[in-house]
């Protein structure tokens, strides 16, 4: 099987790239490269995932730094479950007022040190904190909003108003439920983070239920998509 130096550093970027994007396994994309003459074990695979995504999300983290921050901005912050080694496990995820993505934070509890943890996270990815956020009715929330993001910052209750977020959940749970779980409780954050980054930039949509061509769409994607893979292939 080849290693990493075998391959030219595009070949593996595109490796990476379609493990994020399409919903395939790691023997799937082993399988892909074989029909390319191009043997490669699902192991190494796994390896170019988990050196390559940190480094991506990082630079896409970066180049978010401080934008989207408008007069009145509001934060939609919820949790979905997920399993790691058979035990269910806490995914927090804050998306803007128009759906661009704030932050995602993989937890083993559901409990106030989470809360400020992941709040205190996404203040240092964006750069700012809103002048509202909007959560459901989970106790842990409005200590965690007043103690991190501060008393001047409005605290909204309402499972309907965060329908949007609850929407937004099926991007990584749709992408995640052929891999069957992860074994790993850092392999599960570095994926679901990741993946978060990589989809908010290839994102076409910058405002909320607004409308988009396929012309453009295709071309956010080729945008997005060179972003990407210029990042991973001078890694």
């Amino acid at each position: 099987m080849l290693n990493r130096t075998c391959l030219p550093s595009d070949v593996i970027a595109f490796v990476v790239f379609c493990r994020l994007r399409y919903r395939l396994t790691l023997r799937d994309l082993s399988e892909i490269m074989a029909l390319r003459g191009i043997e490669v074990s699902y192991e190494a695979v796994r390896d170019w995932e988990a050196k390559l995504l940190p480094v991506m999300g990082d630079a896409l983290r970066k180049r978010r730094f401080g934008k989207r921050r408008v007069s009145g901005a509001s934060w939609y912050v919820d949790e979905t479950y997920l399993k790691v080694r058979g035990r269910w496990v806490y995914l927090y995820r804050a998306v803007d007022q128009d759906g661009n993505l704030i932050d995602a934070m993989l937890s083993d509890h559901r409990d106030m040190k989470a809360a400020k943890t992941f709040f205190h996270s996404a203040r240092a990815t964006v750069g700012f904190r809103p002048d509202r956020v909007t959560t459901d009715g989970h106790g842990s929330y409005p200590r965690a909003i007043r103690t991190v993001l501060g008393k001047v910052v409005s605290h909204r209750i309402s499972a309907y108003l965060n329908n949007r977020l609850e929407q937004d959940h099926r991007g990584i749970k749709g992408r995640i439920r052929c891999m069957r779980g992860f074994k790993s409780h850092d392999a599960a954050h570095r994926f679901c983070r990741e993946h978060g980054e990589f989809r908010d930039l290839l994102r076409s949509r910058r405002r909320y239920n607004q409308p988009v061509s396929a012309p453009f769409r295709r071309f956010r994607f080729a945008t997005g998509a060179r972003v990407a893979l210029g990042i991973m292939q001078n890694a």
